[in-house]
């Protein structure tokens, strides 16, 4: 029989269920500086009917409990080829960086033969999860609340106790919110990885919490990418011979990485800049505009989004809780994408430089495939060597 557990939100509410994968902490165990990452976070919501796996193991969704809406979850298994996470070279981590993972029901029975059950996946790499918990009252909830922070304990009833509720909140209450929260130095390479073919188009990849599908699509065109840590000075970035420079998805506040930024704005008349992610949302602050976080950000793989240029409209993969404010955008710099249901900015481009990046996920892993263009897109901007 699993053992009790419930989620509480920093507002107080409470989604109990069971727990599965690693036990959640007990209430009285909660330490008032815990910082490991596990069983607490901001509480978001993915839309994704599949890829639990690649959502699980994305670096974007570190400090993140991640609640799956659609109902059943775990009936294909985990399998580490699906595993998103990117080189990570010279460092031992959890390929699961999300905080928790929260579901209605939680597949129980035999999977494909060689697959591992999510559950067995979960206690492997160290990450509590709460099955039988009302998913849909929750994601209602966090939709007209917003996200907010949350944490999962063990209970030793079905439904916290006033005393192990109270503790809960008094942890929470003093827990960082996203919006300020460099999260960057928890993910990522820390020595150089390079993929492909030696030669060129050769880019530089910037690891902010990188997906390997991105260095996938990138190889799979024919170019050499050579992998770095954000923390890469611009004499080593720069003393790799990029053809161009391509800043990568990643977790946490955009708008902390001043370092990154002033980085970025250096490249600027040097080399091609592109990016994915929170790499546009960089970009576009050392264009000099400004980021914002949103309500409950966009989590799944069925956000539409609209070519400002060509007028056609496409299904795309994100996972991203701050935006570019388009108001702040300066004149040189122009919208190319935007998305269908809120109209936020999801790609830009300059209109002299040599510049360009999108906010949501052309690599998809997990999702649809009809953005993957992208990617060449980027690789025809760059100017060929003589």
């Amino acid at each position: 029989m699993r053992k009790f557990c419930s989620l509480i939100l920093a507002d107080g509410n409470e989604f109990p269920g069971q727990a599965f994968g690693m036990p959640a902490p007990r209430a009285v165990d909660l330490l008032p500086r815990r910082s490991d990452r596990k069983a607490a976070g901001e509480v978001v919501f993915n839309t994704g009917m599949t890829g639990y796996h690649e959502i699980l193991t994305d670096p974007s969704y570190t400090a993140q409990l991640v609640v799956m809406t659609y109902p059943h979850i775990g009936n294909y298994g985990a399998d580490d080829e699906w595993s998103e996470i990117g080189p990570e070279v010279g460092v031992d981590r959890l390929k699961i960086k999300c905080a928790a993972l929260v579901v209605r029901s939680l597949h129980t029975g035999p999977v494909p033969e060689g697959r591992l059950r999510l559950e067995e996946f979960l206690s492997r790499h160290e990450t509590p999860g709460l099955t039988g918990a009302d998913t849909r009252r929750l994601t209602l909830h966090l939709r007209d609340q917003g996200a907010q922070n949350g944490v999962l304990i063990s209970t030793e009833e079905a439904g916290a106790s006033p005393v192990e509720k109270r503790l809960a909140m008094e942890y929470l209450a003093q827990f960082p919110p996203m919006e300020g929260s460099n999260l960057t130095t928890e993910v990522g390479t820390s020595d150089p990885a390079v993929y492909g073919p030696q030669g060129s188009p050769h880019l530089v990849m910037v690891d902010s919490g990188i997906k390997m599908n991105i260095i996938r699509e990138l190889v799979n065109r024919g170019a050499m990418v050579t992998v770095v840590s954000d923390l890469t000075s611009r004499a080593s970035l720069l003393a790799h011979k990029p053809d161009a420079v391509l800043y990568s998805s990643g977790p946490g506040d955009p708008a902390v990485l001043s370092d990154q930024i002033a980085l970025i704005q250096s490249l600027f008349d040097v080399v091609p800049v592109f990016g994915i992610c929170l790499g546009h949302q960089l970009i576009s602050l050392a264009l000099g505009a400004k980021t914002y976080k949103m309500k409950f950000g966009h989590h799944g793989v069925n956000h539409p989004v609209r070519d400002e240029l060509t007028r056609k409209v496409f299904v795309t993969s994100q996972n991203h809780g701050f935006a570019v404010d388009e108001a702040s955008l300066p004149s040189d710099v122009a919208v190319w994408f935007r998305n269908a249901n809120d109209n936020t900015v999801e790609g830009i481009y300059h209109k002299t430089r040599n510049i360009k990046c999108a906010q949501f996920h052309p690599e998809a892993a997990p999702g649809p495939h009809d953005s993957s263009w992208i990617f060449q897109s980027f690789l025809d901007a760059i100017p060929r060597r003589a």
